[in-house]
């Protein structure tokens, strides 16, 4: 679920307008085996996965804009309740098995939170401290699997209340046994943004950027997680977002964009990364099936996904074969009842997203052009 409320709030409205799934498992792979065929074809795998902070932060950040200050505490005690529900250090371990499932070249992650509350000082006997992204690393590491962070951004930071701190990032990871990072790294934030949205709630989202050598295969990824809402202007804050996300890739190509992007096929968002010679991979590889990204409820208590929209993508440019056209399978992940796994009062998923898995099939046509 994007951290921020896709509810109408003019208030937020009015500062933006100052500033201007069909799922399909795959196969695991054998870390032994080459991604390189018989035919001399290669692949590259990336990973789209928004891993979810585990709580309806819109709720707080909406008792946070009341004039009411007798709801901040109920709405923070209300989805702590819930937080403990989705029991991160439990889904950690499940998004761990589904990248070594995958084995993922890169994935690109969102939602990667750091959270801190501690209200002892006000009598409440709470105290949770929970960093997402080395809890994952060591749930990669007791598999064997050697990830490792190529790049972050930050895109919110909060101090809502004493005693409360939330930090959220977008992350891309590497297989750094098959993986190689140049110095081309950027994390950025977007020029626009809503910024403060809440006393002590401050949401610039950004992106983040690499340039990979893929066995062999030099290819620019970048990852981010746009804006969501659906209230007057945001559809062209996400737009603008994407704009600069892929202004900011120029010409480069090979290459390829991850993330959350909260907008649908046929949006301006999607238009902008489309027409900049981007190319949809469930669209490409998947016509005629929903692909439906989002979401599950905020506890993840559902037993089947009732997703409504795709808004997790797999982009791109320079990979095609002939004609251009992507060639090879992409799937989705965190949708099918038996990935679920057992959370302390009921069977939770992953994630509130379904993530998306590309296995890229690169001739050696392409992998050769783009050496170049």
């Amino acid at each position: 679920m994007p951290l921020f409320s896709r509810r109408a709030l003019p208030l937020l409205a009015s500062a933006l307008a100052l500033a201007c799934s069909g799922a399909e498992t795959l196969a695991p792979s054998d870390p032994a085996v080459s991604s390189r065929s018989a035919n001399g074809a290669r692949s590259i795998t990336v990973m789209s996965r928004n891993i979810y902070i585990g709580a309806n932060v819109d709720a707080v950040i909406l008792a946070l804009i009341s004039p009411d200050p007798n709801d901040d505490l109920p709405a923070l005690l209300g989805n702590i309740a819930v937080l403990q529900q989705t029991a991160y250090p439990v889904r950690a371990q499940a998004l761990a098995a589904e990248i070594e499932r995958a084995r993922p070249h890169i994935v690109g992650l969102q939602e990667v939170t750091e959270l801190q509350v501690n209200l002892t000082g006000l009598g409440i006997p709470v105290d949770i401290n929970l960093d997402f992204l080395p809890i994952l690393l060591d749930a990669l590491a007791a598999r064997g699997l050697s990830y490792t962070v190529a790049a972050q951004v930050t895109n919110l930071t909060a101090a809502p209340l004493p005693g409360v701190g939330v930090t959220d990032h977008d992350v891309i990871l590497v297989d750094a046994s098959r993986v190689s990072v140049g110095p081309g790294i950027v994390a950025r934030t977007y020029a626009l943004n809503l910024g403060v949205v809440a006393p002590g709630v401050d949401l610039k989202r950004g992106w983040v950027r690499i340039e990979a050598d893929v066995e062999g295969i030099p290819v620019t990824v970048a990852s981010t997680h746009l804006e969501s809402g659906s209230f007057p202007g945001f559809a062209a804050l996400r737009a603008g977002q994407a704009a600069e996300l892929i202004g900011s890739l120029a010409a480069e190509s090979p290459a390829i964009v991850l993330g959350d992007l909260n907008d649908v096929p046929g949006s301006a968002m999607y238009g902008v990364v489309t027409g900049a010679g981007f190319s949809d991979a469930w669209a490409a590889l998947r016509p005629g099936a929903s692909g439906f990204t989002c979401c599950h409820l905020a506890d993840l208590s559902d037993q089947v996904a009732r997703f409504d929209q795709r808004i997790d993508y797999v982009f791109a440019r320079g990979l095609g074969g002939p004609q251009g056209r992507l060639q090879g399978r992409v799937s989705l992940i965190g949708d099918q009842p038996g990935e679920r796994v057992a959370g302390p009062l009921h069977p939770i998923w992953a994630s509130d997203h379904a993530g998306v898995v590309m296995e890229l099939l690169v001739t050696p046509a392409v992998a050769l052009a783009g050496a170049h």
